[in-house]
């Protein structure tokens, strides 16, 4: 349980008020709303208006995607001569969305099942990304192209090795590049420097839907579906994957929540059932802790197969069943992340510059969970590796002072193979190696870290009172969503709020409940309620003023609609 004076650690930054001189432009909007449009960057009336549209003002045409042609025209050819397509994904909830939109995209040109064959590796088995043994594989099946999806940007011997079977590979990913690219036909992704694309952070499924886009332009005769009717599948991988929600990714995630809503698909549908999500109030948020984690609970637990035949799927029935499995195991995904934490935390120094800890216990599926865990709570860069008989696999999570790829570009020398982004990545070791990883992975962290002052910082958007909380305001704040990654959820800073009633809740009191009244002048009636969640110690050390950082939430409850705060932090007021 965290405790309050472990809370107080946190840095609070709060952003520079409104320029005096900006306000003219933005006098047409609430103050606070216009405050946080001024904090996202957003000061042109018409990138104003775009984002609050949810509209994307740079050119999007997906051949603007370098190698975009070239991948146009391979796969064309292979429509043509009636080969046969595997499409090759990760096992995560971006690259099963990626790999499911993919697939249905090509059938939707005419192709019959049987040419277009997704393929997911296996966590355990296999690993992250291409592997030789699926490569020979899918050549046993008779195919001549792979088209991967989220994955394949770093595979450079595993392409190569596909090349000397026959086999020809297009590489759609979004994954940091190598000092080297893989000699596949096309590379499809954003962040090339001769790529003339406007938005390099798009998500691996969102590259796939650019694909998609590129086929359908170049071969409109042949189409036989929508593809705006795949843009559940986008909005889910993208928000799942916390993929930045601004630029084209606000404008994908915004167009494929309302399709989700809609609940045409039967497998997101029993989904939504089974997580008490219901149509038209399905938000980024239902994304990020309802649907992504079910759907990322089978390939860590199980098969990813299972999440992308529940996406795929055409009947009620099945969809029901799939879902009824992935919710079985996303709540033992839950309770045995949980133990692992805490075998984990036995096994590490707090107070290292990197978390590192490895162990046969741990589960391949379930060490970026734990990495998270630890990261977020010390407030250090985590890897978790599960150690196996000859290899191990390893994942990663950052904090922001530490880019963890660029440090396992350093010691790319012992990994087998590895991949990811700034803040998260994976990799695999040879065991013979994991003792020297360890050890200069620490080196690396100790130069880039040991100087520096590691405290969380929460940044703040406005310092408001608690009259300023209203209707009013949140209808205004409900414009800016989708709210994730890169556009988060507004938060303010309240001072010298009298705490007027409190309870731990929950099932060991880990929680806060809360009723909150501005001190200078706020009566009891004017009150709001609040939650602090993991904050439940402060029930008998809470002092009766206290400064707050806070959300604002909606709480519906038998019927019901109350505003209600989500406490992120609290300190005693005016210390």
């Amino acid at each position: 349980m965290i405790r309050p004076e472990s809370i107080r650690k946190n840095r609070w930054k709060i952003a520079p008020a409104l320029e005096p001189s900006a306000k003219e432009q933005f006098a047409q909007f609430h103050p606070i709303l216009s405050q946080i449009l001024f904090n996202r960057g957003l000061t042109n009336p018409a990138q104003i208006q775009a984002f609050l549209e949810g509209h994307y003002l740079e050119n999007n045409d997906p051949f603007l995607l370098a190698d975009m042609d070239l991948a146009v025209s391979r796969i064309s050819k292979a429509i043509s001569n009636d080969e046969m397509i595997v499409i090759y994904g990760d096992f995560d909830a971006d690259g099963v969305t990626a790999t499911v939109l993919l697939t249905e995209a090509l059938r939707g040109l005419g192709l019959e099942r049987s040419k277009v064959r997704p393929y997911i590796p296996d966590r355990v088995d296999e690993g992250y990304g291409l592997n030789t043994g699926a490569i020979e594989r899918i050549n046993d099946f008779g195919a001549s192209l792979i088209i991967t999806v989220d994955c394949g940007i770093r595979s450079i011997a595993e392409v190569a090795y596909a090349n000397e079977l026959g086999l020809d590979v297009i590489i759609t990913d979004h994954h940091s590049l190598g000092s080297k690219l893989p000699p596949a036909q096309a590379i499809i992704n954003p962040k090339r420097d001769d790529s003339a694309y406007p938005d390099r952070m798009l998500a691996g499924v969102g590259i796939a839907f650019k694909l998609a886009q590129a086929l359908y332009q170049a071969l409109p005769e042949r189409a036989k579906i929508n593809l705006d009717s795949l843009l559940d599948l986008v909005a889910v991988g993208t928000v799942a994957d916390l993929a930045p929600l601004n630029a084209e990714n606000r404008q994908l995630v915004t167009a494929g929540l309302q399709v989700l809503n809609q609940l045409q698909r039967p497998g997101l549908s029993a989904l939504a059932a089974v997580s008490g999500l219901k149509s038209g109030a399905i938000t980024a948020e239902s994304i990020g802790f309802s649907i992504g984690p079910r759907i990322n609970a089978a390939g860590r637990l199980d098969h990813a197969y299972s999440a992308a035949r529940l996406l795929a799927v055409t009947n009620d029935y099945s969809a029901r069943q799939l879902a009824d499995e992935l919710n079985s195991l996303n709540r033992k995904r839950q309770q045995l992340t949980a133990e692992l934490g805490e075998l984990a935390e036995e096994m590490i120094d707090s107070r290292d510059q990197i978390i590192i800890a490895y162990d046969e216990r741990f589960q391949s599926g379930l060490v970026g969970l734990v990495a998270s865990r630890l990261a977020e709570r010390n407030y250090r860069p985590a890897i978790i590796i599960e150690k196996g008989s000859d290899m191990s696999r390893g994942s990663c999570r950052s904090i922001p002072e530490f880019n963890i790829t660029e440090a396992l570009d350093q010691v790319t020398d012992l990994l087998v193979r590895y991949g990811g982004h700034a803040q998260a990545a994976g990799f695999t070791v040879k065991n013979e190696n994991l003792e020297l990883f360890a050890s200069r992975m620490r080196d690396i962290a100790f130069q880039a870290l040991s100087e520096q002052e590691l405290v969380p910082s929460i940044e703040i958007d406005a310092e408001i009172e608690i009259a300023d909380i209203d209707w009013a305001l949140y209808e205004n704040l409900a414009l800016l969503e989708p709210t994730g990654q890169g556009n988060p959820t507004p938060v303010f800073l309240s001072r010298n709020v009298e705490v007027i009633y409190k309870r731990a809740v929950g099932q060991d009191g880990s929680h806060l409940q809360l009723r909150l009244v501005d001190s200078n002048g706020g009566y009891k009636e004017q009150s709001i309620p609040a939650i602090a969640f993991r904050q439940g110690d402060w029930e008998t050390t809470l002092p009766s003023h206290v400064d707050i950082v806070y959300s604002i939430s909606l709480n519906e409850w038998n019927g019901r609609r109350n505003l209600q705060l989500v406490i992120k932090d609290m300190r005693p007021a005016a210390s």
